[in-house]
């Protein structure tokens, strides 16, 4: 942790700030600063000096300059609804918050590309691009409210991940400000160029600890001419992980394909009355787009391979609907969840394909050993799992008890041969696993790339490259 005796004092950092972004811009009030104090993560909160709203490129430039001179640090925010403590500024400092950067500034269908600031919510570019006939792939749960600049700095995936990727596959090119002042903009407009290092790479997924990202390229597809959804229940999701296996070995890569134990059926259907199978031990919601006749045949071969593996049940969605309302019972997994205790916390780990049966028996050992409520929904066709912790408001020391369960599901997802985090990102809440994932020589590297980025250390401190 860096020293703080030369920051300057709230008054005058109050000020200073001002004369760059405008005394509206700039935040010390006791709301503001608590309500920065964190982000949609549960249990981690850290009060700033300042929040600041900067309106341009050149006025992040400016702040950056200013922090970098006086010790100050700074973490880059858009809406705050990661889920990985990515934005709690843990050592105080400048929030500085990136929503008034948004403007969509183009959309090319000549070119298959976007530009937007890094304030534009993922909906808003997702529809408008949809409004040209065009497809903006990577599909986060949080797309209403999360931002460009923050599914880039995080790498967002979503229900779309095994098909299309993740928002990495997107990035074509960035604009960034350096924790000096300086302004790059790395990759362009185009799919191949090889001219130096990767930056946009390097710096999609970073967590605000390498630069501040003002602005994105990004790639679209045409809209596919159709789309189709179906259900799958399972008496196991053993069964069910056997199902997703023979699909893809079927040759068929699904748009969508997600799963929901057990737990999460019944919260998902008491909370949202789809009518859903509450006999079954698993679901899987599965779909596909593209021209009718293929999404029809696709849809017909994984009904008969769920068949086949012992499915209780398989039903496809007879209308848009109805295909709404499935798409809806993946998505309302986390406030259906939520309804049954006073603090839910949600988290991520990844595991290949064919073990993610044993990751979620594994999950409920543990859940079962420490006496807490985990229920597992996510991302069957790529193995990334969201088990999920409710908490009854009397359970004093269940949040302890939950800390422990998730260093232990971790370390259970490291030794099926995955990882600590498939989308979430690392932020505080994972740091402490990150070296048993990467090794300490290549935690050595990222120390090293950070501060060649970064040599006063300001940005986002306490979290990757720290």
């Amino acid at each position: 942790m860096r020293a703080t005796g030369d920051r300057p004092a709230a008054d005058r950092l109050a000020s200073d700030l001002a004369a760059v972004v405008g005394a509206g811009h700039v935040r010390v009030d006791d709301g503001a600063l608590a309500a920065y104090a964190r982000d949609a993560t549960p249990l981690f909160s850290a009060r700033p000096q300042a929040v600041v709203l900067p309106g341009s490129t050149e006025e992040v430039a400016a702040v950056l300059r200013y922090a970098t001179e006086h010790g100050v640090p700074v973490v880059p925010r858009g809406a705050g609804s990661n889920l990985c403590a990515g934005t709690v500024p843990l050592e105080g400092g400048i929030v500085l918050v990136l929503t008034r950067l948004n403007k969509l500034l183009e959309i090319s269908s000549e070119e298959l590309l976007a530009r937007a600031q890094t304030g534009v919510t993922t909906a808003t570019l997702a529809d408008a691009a949809a409004a040209r006939g065009l497809l903006y792939a990577p599909d986060p749960g949080s797309r209403t409210v999360s931002t460009v600049g923050g599914n880039v700095a995080t790498c967002a995936g979503g229900l779309r991940g095994l098909k299309y990727g993740v928002t990495r596959n997107y990035v074509l090119g960035l604009e960034a400000v350096l924790p000096t002042g300086e302004i790059i903009r790395t990759g362009g407009r185009l799919w191949k160029d090889v001219a130096g290092y990767d930056l946009t790479r390097l710096l999609t997924g970073s967590e605000g600890t390498l630069a501040v990202i003002t602005e994105a390229t990004v790639a679209l597809l045409p809209a596919p001419a159709h789309s189709g959804t179906g259900v799958a229940y399972f008496d196991s999701l053993a069964d069910a992980s056997r199902a997703v296996a023979a699909v893809i070995a079927a040759g068929i890569v699904p748009a969508t394909l997600e799963f929901l134990d057990r737990k999460c059926i019944a919260a998902v259907e008491e909370f949202a009355r789809l009518g859903l199978r509450g006999d079954a031990g698993a679901l899987l919601i599965f779909g596909d787009d593209g021209p009718p006749a293929t999404v029809s045949g696709d849809l017909g071969r994984i009904q008969e391979v769920c068949e086949r593996a012992g499915a209780l049940e398989v039903t496809l969605a007879e209308s848009v609907a109805r295909a709404d309302a499935l798409l809806a019972a993946r998505r309302c997994s986390l406030p259906a969840l939520s309804r049954l205790g006073s603090l839910t916390i949600l988290e991520d780990a990844t595991v290949p394909r064919h073990r993610m049966a044993e990751m979620v028996d594994r999950v409920d050992g543990i859940a079962e050993r420490y006496g807490l409520r985990i229920a597992t929904f996510g991302h069957a066709g790529d193995g990334n799992l969201h088990p999920t912790c409710v908490l009854d408001p009397d359970d004093t020391d269940g949040a302890e008890r939950a800390h422990k369960a998730f260093a232990e599901i971790f370390a259970a997802a490291l030794a099926l041969d995955g990882t600590i985090t498939g989308e979430h990102g690392v932020g505080a809440a994972k740091l402490p696993y990150l070296t048993d994932r990467l090794g300490a020589d290549q935690m050595a590297l990222l120390r090293r790339i950070k501060r060649a980025f970064d040599p006063a250390g300001i940005l986002n401190p306490g979290k990757l490259g720290s």
